[in-house]
């Protein structure tokens, strides 16, 4: 009997766990085009322009680590109305309330279940779900919003395997909802100069890009107070790339994935883990609280993950959250004519061999082709902040365009396919670095798809109320 889609990603939701050395050639079939053939889309939601909202009510879900800083800088954007706050500690609520409470809005609280979100989500006074929980919370959060009528603007990763993958989409082009990953790295301001000189030319064709997530939070992945109910360590039981958008989010647009290019396969190779299994260990031999985590496998220190797209370009992703080094997203950019790099140094861009160009001339290439988005409000992002602007950049942008009904920069598509990285990188480190392909999660439509508008071209008319 034939399989449908469904069928073969039920047997493969394995792929968000361990072990995945015995995924039968069936399951890896289920991530091929072919699946996609036999399911076409719905509806695009490339390009999609919901209908304008004069004022965006959101209801926050999450507030430990990134949702309070969220709550405050969507505060300060005209058109807002905080509407609801959940988070399951109601201490965390009473925090996040008292940042706010020289503003107008006075949020209804969800708190002390582990459905209250739900209970938020079902609430007719929302029109936007904004999701920053553990990342396992990220998919079934946002699918039960659209279904419930909600937009969805989820933190990353958007999901953790290729069902929720599918899952998001489908549900997306079903209810006409918007499901945006929160990708802030797409709107820090180097990677915006990047694509704007893209589009203008500058760097001639794109041969390669690179990006990564090094950042060394060993310490914090085995704390008792930084990451509720020690989710992040336990999703660190997975060994692959288990944060890919960082690093990938600006390198697929300036590439154009999902809209004239698109991923094709990969391969991913992990190191041993050196650092994360000791660890566990040495903290178990003085604290009971920690034997659990002691004689397990965790992921290698650094995954590198190569991927291939259909216009011939490839990309380099890297991951190591453990090793002793510095922090770094590795943006490189290299065309025809020119190369760009970021990290671990600020941002250069060179035209050859003979090195990067000086200070001055990059200069004049920042004041003349920082996209309009920049130009406009990246002082006042500075000012409000969230890693140095880019998240109030972010969230200005998406209030931007759902007040004005225009698209958003980044879709269900790219939360999708660039999410797929973590699951596929482990089948991939699972199986030797065997190659897998890359879900076509637009279902062919990526052909056509315009890319993002990087010129403000609509909309750009929402006001900062406070600084």
């Amino acid at each position: 009997m034939k399989k449908n889609r469904r069928d073969f990603l039920k047997a493969g939701s394995i792929l968000g766990l361990a072990g995945l050395s015995g995924w039968s050639s069936e399951i890896k079939a289920a991530t091929n085009q072919q699946v996609a053939l036999n399911h076409p889309a719905d509806f695009n939601m490339c390009g999609y322009a919901a209908a304008p909202l004069e004022k965006v009510r959101i209801g926050f879900v999450g507030l430990g680590n990134r949702g309070p800083g969220a709550v405050v800088r969507m505060s300060k954007i005209e058109g807002v109305e905080i509407k609801a706050l959940c988070d399951l500690r109601p201490e965390r609520i009473a925090h996040v309330k008292d940042r706010i409470k020289d503003t107008p809005h006075n949020p209804t609280v969800y708190t002390g279940t582990e459905d209250a979100w739900k209970e938020m989500c079902e609430s007719e006074d929302l029109d936007l779900i904004y999701i920053a929980t553990p990342w396992y919370l990220h998919a079934p959060m946002a699918v039960y919003a659209m279904e419930q009528g909600k937009h969805a603007a989820t933190e990353v990763p958007a999901a953790i395997s290729l069902e929720e993958c599918w899952q998001l989409v489908e549900t997306s082009e079903k209810t006409r909802k918007h499901c945006m990953m929160l990708e802030n790295t797409c709107y820090d301001f180097f990677e915006l100069l990047t694509l704007n000189l893209t589009r203008q030319g500058f760097f001639g064709e794109i041969i390669h890009g690179e990006g990564a997530y090094i950042h060394d939070i060993l310490d914090g992945n085995f704390s008792k107070t930084k990451y509720y109910d020690m989710w992040r360590l336990k999703q660190n039981l997975r060994n692959g790339n288990l944060y890919p958008t960082h690093g990938l989010g600006p390198v697929a647009q300036v590439m154009n994935i999902n809209r004239g290019d698109q991923m094709d396969y990969l391969t991913a190779v992990s190191s041993n883990d050196f650092m994360m299994g000791e660890k566990a260990k040495a903290l178990a031999a003085k604290d009971e609280f920690y034997q659990e985590f002691a004689g397990k496998s965790y992921r290698g220190n650094m995954n590198t993950t190569t991927i291939k797209t259909h216009q011939g370009r490839t990309i380099m992703l890297q991951h190591d959250v453990t090793s002793p080094r510095p922090y770094s997203r590795l943006h490189t950019i290299s065309g025809t004519k020119a190369y760009a790099q970021k990290y671990p140094e600020p941002g250069k861009i060179a035209l050859g061999h003979e090195g990067w160009l000086a200070e001055e001339e990059m200069k004049e290439l920042e004041e003349k082709y920082y996209p309009p988005i920049v130009k406009k409000i990246g002082e006042l992002a500075r000012q409000i902040g969230g890693h140095g602007g880019m998240d109030f950049l972010m969230d200005w942008r998406l209030i931007d365009c759902l007040r004005n009904g225009i698209p958003l920069d980044m879709d269900v598509y790219d939360a999708a396919a660039w999410s797929a990285i973590g699951p596929l990188s482990e089948w991939s480190v699972a199986n030797r670095s065997e190659t897998i392909d890359v879900p076509d999660f637009t279902r062919g439509a990526w052909r056509n798809n315009q890319p993002v508008d990087v010129e403000l071209s609509k909309g750009g008319n929402t006001n900062i109320l406070t600084v």
